[in-house]
């Protein structure tokens, strides 16, 4: 298929195009590198073997995205691009709003008057909110606690209603935690803006010396160690479910259907420190700090309905995510960043 991949030059983005080409199929990307790097371009068609096609603008360009739709015929679409910071949202709401909501609106309806009906949306476990219990199960209620999870309900929202319109919509929505690790070869990893705002990557720059220790923020939760479960999933599985979800979506008597993708238990913070301690081969400090207001002791998905329907594990350990994660950071101890010029030595 000619699959069109919105963000695809971002974290799950591009370990999807990766695997999407190496499936066989016509990957194009859409990016404006607003949360991303033009370098990852560089470094995907170095994996692939050839360049993918590139198309720089934003997606709430309605007129720009209906001519990319006129100009390709487009068999499919994964649909990732979107701002996606809890924190950043609560802070610039309307920003959230206005980016995830009316870039995918543009999206859509390119895509139904170009009559392209199959889409693969990631969606968030956020959607499952603050009051549900572990393990989220597809069927639950979704609600959200913040703009960005807000933005994530709307638009499952809007996709199920514009699939009911239709018969010849198809859509998946995929609901994951957190994506950790890398493409095996260390040339494409996550590389977050500024401070991480998730464990992993934040463990990995304490590694590499960027950041001097970390945080745990509390660690007297009913948990077997006292710190906040989650999960956990590796880059490579999450990118394997949603080519998965694209394949199963041609056999789904449904316009939409979602699935979890996830390991189906929690990592504690600190097991995940102590297998990056074992990966990097060194020791990380850390400092026990209060809790923080709104995190919750457990939070993991049941994946039986993606494994049930498309066929599709994780098989990655949590071991395996440090692995991939210290290779990809040591290699680029600043992402797809250049390492900031040192002062000058003042000479007297």
């Amino acid at each position: 298929m000619r699959v069109l991949v919105t963000g695809g030059a971002g974290y799950i983005g591009s370990h999807t195009v990766v695997q999407l080409a190496e499936a066989g199929h016509d990957v194009h990307v859409v990016d404006d590198f607003s949360n991303s790097h033009p370098v990852v371009m560089e470094r995907l068609a170095a994996i692939i073997g050839r360049p993918i096609p590139l198309h720089q603008f934003d997606l709430c360009d309605e007129a720009r995205t209906q001519r990319l739709f006129a100009e390709h015929h487009f068999d499919a679409v994964i649909h990732f691009a979107g701002l996606k910071a809890v924190g950043e949202s609560v802070q610039q709401p309307l920003k959230y709003y206005r980016t995830n909501l009316v870039s995918t609106l543009s999206l859509v309806q390119a895509m139904q008057e170009h009559e392209v009906f199959t889409l693969v949306f990631s969606s968030s476990a956020t959607v499952y909110g603050p009051d549900a219990t572990a393990p989220m199960r597809e069927d639950m209620p979704i609600s959200a606690s913040n703009p960005y999870g807000w933005t994530k309900v709307m638009i499952e929202r809007m996709l199920t209603s514009i699939a009911a319109t239709d018969p010849r919509w198809r859509i998946a929505l995929l609901r994951y935690f957190n994506p950790v690790g890398a493409h095996a070869s260390g040339t494409i990893g996550e590389s977050p803006v500024g401070i991480p705002n998730n464990l992993v990557p934040y463990i990995a720059q304490v590694a590499v010396g960027r950041r001097p220790h970390l945080n745990v923020y509390g660690d007297d939760y009913d948990t077997p160690d006292g710190t906040c479960l989650r999960d956990y999933i590796h880059i490579n599985d999450l990118a394997s479910g949603h080519i998965a979800a694209l394949n199963g979506l041609s056999q789904l008597n449904e316009p939409v259907r979602a699935w979890n993708l996830g390991t189906g238990h929690g990592t504690s913070v600190l097991e995940m420190l102590q297998a990056f301690e074992r990966a990097s081969e060194r020791e990380l400090p850390h400092h026990v700090v209060g809790r923080r207001a709104g995190d919750l002791p457990s939070a993991f998905a049941d994946p039986s309905r993606a494994e049930h329907e498309l066929g599709w594990k994780a098989t990655h350990s949590v071991d395996d995510m440090c692995t991939d994660t210290w290779r990809w950071q040591s290699r680029n101890p600043y992402g797809y960043e250049a390492a900031p010029a040192q002062p000058a030595t003042v000479v007297d």
